[in-house]
Order: C-alpha cells, then structure tokens, then sequence
C-alpha cells in the first residue's frame, strides 16, 4: 500500500510524522493509494480541502486536541488498519456571498457555511429557502447551515441536531436567537438552496464563514450542496463515523 504522510505544524505532529516515514516510507499524495493525516480535526477539514475531488481517501490519526474526525494515533499495523478501514463520502457546500462592495465570494465548506454578527449589533437576517421567504427576521448572533458531518461541531455547540453522516438532511441552526426566541431551527433536504439576507447591513454588519474562510460585510449569502466536489475519509472498523454519532449523543 502506497501511503502519504501529512501532518499539522506542531511540534508532536511532526514528530510522529518522522516515526511513521521511517517505518512505512513516504510518497506524493497524488501517487499515494491513502494520505494519512497527522493532527486534530481543523487539520482534517483543511486535508480535505486540499485533496478534495482527488479521488484518494484520507484516514486521520489523533494528534490534536479533540479529534472527532480521527482515529486513535498508533505506530503498529497501520497497514493493516487502512486495508478494512471504512470509508465515508464526504459532500461539501458552497457559499457565495456578496460583500459590500459588490464582490462574490465563492468557498466551500465541509462542516458548516456561518454567518455571525460583527459588532455589538446584533444580527439582523431575512432566511429563504428554494425561492420562499421562512423567516422575516433572525435576531440574534447569527445562523449557521450545518452537513451532516459538520453537525457535531459548530452547530452542536449551538444547540443543533446531529445528523447521520447519510441523511439527506442539513440542519439550519440559531446561534442565540433573541427573536423570535422560540425558534430553534429547522432540518431542510440536502437539494434545498438557503439563502440568507442580511437586513440592515450597515447597521448590523454580518461576517460570513465556510469552514475557515472568512467574508467580512457580506449582504446576502447562498448555500447550497456542491454536487461536484467529494471527498473521503476512514475510520477503523471498529470505531465508525456512524458509532460515533451514536457515542455523541450520548454524551452528558
């Protein structure tokens, strides 16, 4: 098995990195059959971006803080780890947003597309979905459009539902919704396309995020499912995303 090495800047990632090349030599990604990623969760979502649409699955080993998107860091039989690995399909969103100068921005997003109040002000945002207007007006922080596998991340923090990593769904989720205050969200089909205008823009400046990238003063923001971009992750077979899911809501 033909297998890359990545790892994220610290100094342990790196180190480990050394310890596995050793053992089970290195090659370019682009000639490797898997790219094992060496790091936390941030560096999995940036590992994805980078080799999305190659074709080439990436399997994540702990070396970070949390590390929900990786497997347990272990120098021995990683060979035969990756060979019944599970593999997951990873589908990304797309952001445009348009920011105050008439600009588009254009980012993918593997976990969630955010968009947060920049001042003391808070945000002020009108939500529609596939051409229908649902909400009028969102006071509060902001909003965030939640995949499946982003839905134990931000949008858990804000109190949103955690999805199976194949449901069709994306949860649209408040981040600390003043009015209506009763409004906790809503899960809409992964088809649908949300589009989320910002009232009072200058007033009440909005930021919008896709992952890491970040648009500051936007006026309107689209989100929808990029249906030409995919990615893959593996998890050990005795550890699955799905089991992890489940752990997760189990959680107190």
């Amino acid at each position: 098995m033909k297998i890359a090495f990545v790892a994220s800047r610290t100094k342990e990632a790196s180190e480990s990195r050394k310890i596995l090349e050793a053992k089970y030599g290195n090659i370019k990604p682009s000639s490797a059959d898997v790219i094992v990623a060496l790091g936390g969760d941030g560096f999995m979502l940036s590992t994805q971006h980078r080799f999305m649409n190659s074709g080439i699955a990436v399997y994540g080993m702990n070396k970070g803080t949390v590390g929900f998107l990786m497997n347990e860091y272990s120098e021995d039989n990683l060979v035969e780890r990756l060979e019944v690995a599970v593999k997951n399909t990873i589908q990304p969103l797309m952001m445009e947003a348009l920011d105050a100068k008439g600009k588009i921005h254009k980012h993918k997003a593997i976990n969630e597309v955010s968009l947060l109040r920049q001042s003391y002000q808070a945000a002020s945002l009108k939500i529609t979905i596939d051409g229908k207007t649902r909400l009028e007006r969102l006071i509060g922080d902001g909003v965030l459009v939640a995949t499946p596998a982003g839905s134990t991340a931000y949008n858990l923090s804000a109190h949103g539902p955690i999805l199976p990593l194949d449901a069709p769904l994306l949860a649209l989720t408040p981040i600390s919704p003043f009015r209506p205050r009763r409004w906790r969200g809503a899960l809409i089909p992964s088809s649908s396309t949300v589009e989320i205008t910002i009232n009072e823009a200058e007033k009440r400046p909005v930021n919008a995020v896709a992952d890491h990238f970040e648009v500051k003063s936007v006026r309107s923001v689209s989100v929808k499912e990029d249906p030409d971009s995919k990615g893959y992750i593996l998890f050990d077979a005795d550890h699955s995303w799905d089991e992890r899911i489940l752990a997760e809501q189990f959680q107190y």
